[in-house]
């Protein structure tokens, strides 16, 4: 290697932060962020997932061109892209499950895979996933398309734990807690560390959602009540203290002298790394088999859109929209009167175009309703998502569309 691609090399690894513990904990909040700010922009002011994701794809492709531009690690301009990263994810995730409705499951596995493929071609063309091996575009795109992947399926792996076992926002930080500890203890025992990193980057985004929705849920949901927005602006104002100080301090870049000793290849014990690639095998065993006796427990439908549907026939009609503004029921009753009428006129398209508005709306005035009357918000939510459903089915169902606007409207009585 020529001196001037020595100079090129240890320029481009000066933008790649030092993993420390600061590296985790700004990564924590940026997953945090990721969750809530999703949600506050697609529901609280009501742009809806298609639009607020197509906005946030525009700008992760202008952030990850001033990232990929610069010549140096640049604290604001590396955790901007990583923040924007999580917020992108996360939507991707949340289109699948909640227009495209796909199962959890199925978006989780989808994910697995595609980070396996993501990283098995990175490690073909480059013979390393090391984080401290990012010295040339290519291998710099794979980083921010693994990283892009890992948020993606981590919103899906962590929404599906809580499917299955009904955990509230707080008890359900205690799993991606614990696997965390668990994989510091096997990177301290020897474990790969670039498998180490990479299993830690996956999981520190189901934590990080869940402490953003353990904040944000209303205190009947046994959150903290504080509200997506308000969280939104508590943990980017946190990330923007902890980046302006390691501006100042540089306590995460990696100087001249460190990246000449880096080493692009692990050098560990082979044979206690085989050893603790055992010991994370049965982690996720223990792990696996938690979530399958949770799942078999008696538990409260999971907060999730798939499964609000089976709590709506425990109302009678019009209890569910009691404790609502009168104003706001009428207008949820307008929409819903109006997209029966084209549906029973033919309308197919103007039946489609009018359940948005109701959509809108709903999503829009959740974080008012939801708190007046958990209950009663969750019927109408999965009768909402029953129309929904099925007036965008591929293949429209006249009947099947009659009777979903009509149980809401008599739940909106």
């Amino acid at each position: 290697m020529t001196k001037a691609e020595v100079g090129a090399t240890r320029s481009l690894l000066s933008k790649v932060p030092e993993v420390t513990v600061w590296f985790w904990i700004i990564k924590i909040l940026c997953t945090t962020v990721g969750e809530t700010f999703a949600d506050w922009i697609n529901n609280s002011l009501g742009f809806g997932l298609f639009v607020t994701a197509l906005l946030f794809t525009v700008v992760l492709a202008a952030v990850l061109i001033w990232q990929l531009r610069s010549k140096r690690y640049v604290p604001f301009v590396y955790w901007l892209t990583v923040v924007v990263v999580s917020v992108t994810g996360t939507l991707y995730t949340d289109i699948l499950t909640d227009k495209l409705s796909v199962p959890l499951a199925v978006s989780t596995s989808v994910f697995a895979v595609a980070l396996a493929v993501v990283f098995g071609i990175w490690f073909a063309r480059e013979r390393t996933l090391s984080i401290h091996s990012i010295f040339t575009l290519p291998r710099e795109l794979f980083y921010w398309l693994a990283v892009l992947v890992t948020f993606a399926l981590g919103t899906a792996a962590g929404d599906w734990t809580l499917t299955l076992t009904g955990w509230g926002p707080g008890t359900s930080v205690l799993l991606p807690v614990g696997l965390i500890l668990a994989v510091v203890v096997g990177w301290r025992l020897g474990a790969n560390a670039v498998l180490s990193f990479w299993l830690a980057y996956i999981l520190t985004r189901p934590l990080g959602a869940n402490l953003g929705d353990w904040f944000a849920s209303p205190a009947a949901d046994h959150g903290l009540g504080v509200g997506t927005a308000l969280t939104s602006v508590i943990f980017l104002a946190a990330i923007l203290a902890v980046v302006v100080y390691l501006t100042r301090s540089r306590r995460d870049v990696i100087d001249d002298a460190q990246q000449s000793r880096v080493p692009t290849v692990t050098t560990a014990n082979p044979a206690r790394e085989r050893i603790m690639l055992g010991y994370y095998v049965v982690v996720a065993a223990l792990a696996g088999a938690l979530l399958v006796w949770a799942s078999a427990q008696p538990h409260a439908v999971a907060a999730s859109d798939e499964e609000a549907g089976p709590v709506s026939t425990a109302m009678a009609p019009g209890e569910a929209a009691a404790h609502f503004p009168a104003s706001e029921v009428a207008t949820f009753r307008t929409i819903t009167q109006d997209t029966l009428s084209k549906v029973q006129a033919g309308q197919q398209n103007e039946a489609k175009a009018r359940i948005k508005d109701l959509e809108t709306a709903w999503d829009r005035d959740q974080d008012t309703l939801q708190p007046m009357d958990k209950a009663g918000w969750g019927v109408l939510d999965g009768k909402i998502d029953s129309v929904l459903k099925a007036v965008r089915a591929g293949t429209p169902d006249a009947a099947t569309e009659t009777g979903a606007l009509t149980n809401l409207l008599a739940a909106l009585e």
